[in-house]
């Protein structure tokens, strides 16, 4: 779709308000739109290279963001810190957040399950980094709206005690305790909210606990955040 539409340059704009930032800022527009459209609809003219180049923007924001708030932390926090930060499921968060599914160009004919949905919207969401970027080649139109995200992202990863990973911290603390791994039974349901999914966790044939999602991952990581939070946290 070219931006003589004034309806894709309508959206563009919105998503850039949205974003805290002014509708004439330098915005190279026709990189923003390349930034949201996905390979379905152009093999050639599509977010992939853009992607490449906002993946180094926010982990350079990250790393930035970081060394400003917690300057007395050491480098390895910030290495595990950094790595959740700006993961798939992270980024999809943000670009949820933004609301740019609704402005995403995506052929009709593609179908894909949720993991694919979060790797897509965390690839868009890079993408738009890199156009925001490359527009004035300096971080200018993007600090200015992502530090506070990667904020409270960095200060919610922290309070964690399990960093976000209960899946990890679980198997650690039973190989510390039992020399075992914990096993996990997963079966499919017809849930609520597209949780198609319900995993226990087992340890010495005792149920530590139960949790729900969308996929198979996201349902164990449920059921080991309920076994970590009761059992070893409890």
């Amino acid at each position: 779709m070219s931006l003589s539409d004034p309806r894709r340059q309508k959206q563009l704009k919105t998503l850039v308000e949205k974003l805290g930032l002014s509708a004439d800022v330098p915005v190279r527009w026709d990189l923003l739109d390349l930034a949201l459209t996905h390979p379905s609809i152009s093999r050639d003219q599509n977010y992939e290279q853009l992607e490449f180049v906002g993946d180094s923007v926010v982990r350079l924001v990250a790393a930035e963001v970081l060394l400003e708030t917690y300057p007395e932390a050491l480098v390895g926090e910030f290495a595990a810190l950094r790595s959740m930060m700006v993961s798939d499921r992270t980024l999809a968060e943000f670009a949820d957040r933004y609301g740019f599914e609704r402005y995403l160009l995506v052929s009709s004919s593609t179908s894909i399950d949720q993991a694919g949905r979060i790797s897509r919207l965390a690839d868009a969401f890079e993408a738009v980094l890199g156009a925001l970027y490359l527009s004035t080649q300096t971080m200018v139109l993007v600090r200015s709206w992502l530090d506070e995200p990667l904020r409270e992202k960095a200060a919610e990863i922290r309070r964690d005690p399990a960093r976000q990973n209960y899946k990890d911290a679980l198997q650690e603390w039973t190989q510390a305790k039992y020399k075992k791994l914990p096993q996990y039974l997963v079966k499919e349901i017809n849930g609520l909210d597209q949780e198609r999914f319900c995993a226990e966790v087992w340890l010495n044939e005792q149920k530590l606990g139960v949790g729900t999602g969308r996929s198979k991952k996201a349902a164990e990581q449920a059921a080991a955040k309920s076994a970590f939070l009761e059992v070893v946290k409890g």
